[in-house]
């Protein structure tokens, strides 16, 4: 899949880009694999603003996509490559021989008419899933799971993998694309090879409506504000604050612990993807 600039006729379109979904072979999803997607606006189940700077948007369909990948030693072969709305990956439809569909995050080299497997003794080919403790260390992996039989949680962005560096007493050490090494238990599932789509990164908006079609509303500076609305509004010409930058709720912004203690998985984390 390419990246294909525009014709900088417009100031919009000066330094966009778009990608020119060369990879993928059909436009409509498989519609039973779908399901509809309500909006909320950033609003709870009291109309109250939850979430600021959410709205608007395209109309979707939500994609349901199979991440557990317990057809375990039925043989699948890939149908489409298509678009996801929801996320930055690409999706493929599988056509399982018992004849069931599914989707899949869709992995760098897995094309039409290709044949994919799960279990736990099936070869290490890309799109296949395996229990960790089946994985040989330095193999690139992606949806990995935390918890067995829970689906994958961790690395389904477009473009990244994990590595596995090693194996020990029942635990499987992964150097994660935030570059975080933790261990994640042996029995735990994850698909080979690299998510797909690995253009994502380099896609420049190029425009602010751009950003709207994707529900997101404009930002507003704090010190651009009155002070009935921001700690940091307010002051006699162009101020910049006057104070350390903070919440609309007056809690500091930097440098400020906000994570839950006693995490379950703390245990598990070798190396911090901060310092």
């Amino acid at each position: 899949m390419g990246i294909k600039q525009l014709k900088s006729v417009t100031p919009g379109s000066r330094f966009a880009s778009r990608s020119d979904f060369s990879e993928l072979t059909t436009r409509s999803p498989e519609k039973k694999l779908t399901t509809a997607l309500r909006k909320t606006g950033g609003r709870n189940n009291t109309g109250r603003i939850t979430i600021r700077r959410r709205g608007g948007g395209h109309k979707r369909r939500y994609r349901i996509i199979d991440f557990k990948r317990d057809k375990y030693n039925i043989p699948g072969k890939v149908m489409t490559v298509e678009y996801d709305p929801n996320r930055s990956a690409n999706i493929s439809l599988i056509q399982y021989a018992d004849g069931e569909k599914r989707y899949i995050l869709s992995p760098v080299g897995l094309n039409i008419n290709d044949s994919i497997l799960s279990g736990e003794s099936v070869p290490l080919k890309t799109g296949n899933s395996l229990p960790l403790k089946a994985i040989p260390a330095g193999m690139f992996v992606h949806n990995i799971e935390l918890v067995p039989k829970k689906g994958g949680q961790m690395v389904r962005s477009a473009g990244v993998s994990a590595q596995v560096m090693a194996h020990d007493a029942g635990m499987c050490t992964l150097k994660l694309p935030s570059n975080e090494i933790r261990m994640v238990r042996d029995g735990c599932y994850a698909t080979i090879g690299q998510v797909g789509n690995r253009i994502h990164e380099q896609i420049v908006s190029g425009k602010a409506g751009r950003s709207r079609w994707l529900g997101r509303r404009p930002k507003v500076r704090g010190v651009a504000m009155n002070p009935v609305d921001h700690p940091m509004g307010g002051g006699e010409g162009k101020s910049s604050g006057g104070r350390h930058p903070t919440t609309p709720w007056g809690k500091p912004t930097k440098g400020y612990k906000t994570r839950k203690k006693n995490k379950k998985s703390d245990s598990m984390i070798i190396k911090r993807r901060t310092k």
